[in-house]
């Protein structure tokens, strides 16, 4: 049976069963989502906004708590039927005091989260990181739903990796684990942002394949890419790689094959490791491209993995998108909020 926190209890007497909301907040270094869910789990309401999280840490945690209230407002929920509240955000985080210590992609460090959310809201708050966000979202109503152990990765402008093993994300004592991005793949291979050389996300990142792409159709090799972005690099995203294969670039598609297969190659490392029954493959390079994804991974996964172990997983593609991580991010919420120790 779950025990209440202080916190938990104090707004549990004081509402009885008036909090039956919940929300999920996705949090991440170019836009920001919240969506308010009943206690059902339907989502009732869903807005996004741009991060600016250049305007620092007062000034976006002003800017979240204005995107909750505008959701809340438009669901038709008051704030003081608010369950929880769960974020997933990008790290590294203090897990246990829900601070974002010092994240690149926002240029906030020692932002109290956590503490700032619960005193807007009069409501318990968790945050996690975005991944494991994702992939628990997935887990619990996605294409992971009822797995013992699901091991999943999300490749974009990075690798991130997450693993839920019998209802509990894998983490450390105080920051997110299974950095499945950070396995090295190939010794003595390209330094990565890490510092060290050959990780899975120094080979096979959106922005490695970004670049290889670039070169090519700066050699020639790939016109029609040439023709829709140039070389530029911010330009070259998920989608526009998906259009230059289809029109025919055949150099785009062996070198997204080439990632896919490390990325496989990478995911045997934690299959060997977890014997997990789900493999989840999410993302925007895999929605944008998901069959090729789905056949390039599992040829590096069947190159690598255990003999054991080849028959004992089901690799699936993510079904959630956009609302993986605030989903995942929800129901973390309501699944912990109220125990011993809830975050």
């Amino acid at each position: 049976m779950s025990v209440f926190t202080p916190l938990e209890a104090s707004f549990t007497m004081a509402n009885g069963d008036k909090r039956k909301y919940w929300v999920g907040f996705d949090l991440g270094g170019t836009k920001m989502m919240a969506v308010v869910y009943d206690a059902a789990f339907k989502v009732l309401a869903r807005e996004r906004k741009k991060t600016k999280g250049h305007e620092g840490v007062q000034a976006g945690m002003e800017r979240i708590a204005n995107l909750i209230h505008e959701t809340l407002e438009q669901a038709g929920v008051s704030p003081d039927e608010l369950r929880g509240i769960g974020v997933g955000s990008p790290g590294p985080l203090d897990l246990n005091r829900g601070v974002i210590l010092d994240t690149p992609n926002l240029g906030w460090k020692d932002a109290p989260l956590r503490k700032s959310l619960e005193q807007a809201f009069n409501c318990p708050a968790v945050v996690i990181n975005d991944v494991d966000a994702g992939v628990y979202g997935e887990y619990r109503h996605g294409a992971a739903k009822g797995a013992r152990c699901v091991v999943g990765i999300f490749p974009g402008t990075g690798i991130g990796g997450g693993c839920v093993y019998e209802g509990n994300l894998i983490r450390g004592k105080l920051y997110s684990a299974f950095e499945i991005g950070h396995v090295q793949v190939m010794p003595d291979g390209p330094r990565c942002g890490c510092g060290n050389r050959g990780c899975l996300e120094a080979v096979a990142s959106r922005l490695v394949i970004a670049s290889a792409a670039a070169a090519a159709a700066h050699r020639g090799e790939a016109p029609h890419l040439m023709k829709e972005t140039g070389t530029d690099l911010k330009d070259i995203r998920s989608g526009t790689l998906a259009l230059s294969i289809d029109q025919g670039d055949t150099a785009i598609k062996e070198i997204v094959s080439d990632a896919a297969r490390w990325i496989g190659r990478g995911l045997a490392a934690a299959v060997n490791l977890m014997a997990p029954d789900v493999v989840l493959l999410g993302g925007g390079l895999v929605e944008a491209m998901p069959k090729l994804f789905e056949r390039e991974v599992e040829k590096g996964l069947a190159d690598a993995v255990m003999a054991p172990f080849r028959d004992q997983y089901k690799l699936v593609l993510a079904t959630l998108g956009d609302d993986a991580v605030a989903t995942g991010a929800a129901a973390w919420a309501r699944d912990t909020l109220g125990k011993d120790d809830p975050r």
